[in-house]
């Protein structure tokens, strides 16, 4: 009977210690949601202005990036850091042939031509200084 009552003891004390860390991972997952609707919610009320702005100019509204763009772009929004084209390449999952790598460094000079990225140095890109804060709605071919 003792035997059987340290089992109990011992898988009681597993249990109560996974979930203290599943606890402590729904804790870390809460704060990352938070963080990321309130995000969100910025970026949305950032695009509503300048759709607003744009309409009381009578600006017809810029045409959404195309999702390569958009990729691109949140990829240096995460990283923070300037990037080749290669690097860019490689984060996304493309092929590091030349040809990714040409069509992607295409993609990085129409964002620089358009002011949203910058090219510090022969072939770095980063995100410009003042950055859009929705990237989506930039158009470019």
């Amino acid at each position: 009977m003792k035997e059987l009552l340290e089992k109990i003891e011992t898988r009681q004390q597993l249990v109560r210690e996974t979930t203290e860390q599943l606890r402590d991972q729904i804790a870390r997952l809460t704060e990352q949601l938070a963080a990321a609707e309130e995000t969100l919610k910025r970026l949305e009320t950032t695009q509503e202005t300048i759709l607003e702005l744009a309409a009381e100019d009578g600006i017809s509204p810029p045409e959404p990036l195309p999702a390569g763009y958009r990729e691109i772009l949140a990829l240096f929004e995460q990283t923070g850091e300037g990037l080749r084209a290669k690097e860019v390449c490689q984060a996304l999952g493309l092929g590091t042939e030349a040809r990714h790598t040409e069509n992607t460094r295409a993609k990085l000079k129409r964002l620089v031509a358009r002011g949203i990225l910058t090219e510090p140095g022969p072939g770095i890109f980063t995100l410009a200084k003042a950055a859009p804060a929705t990237p989506e709605i930039y158009a470019c071919p």
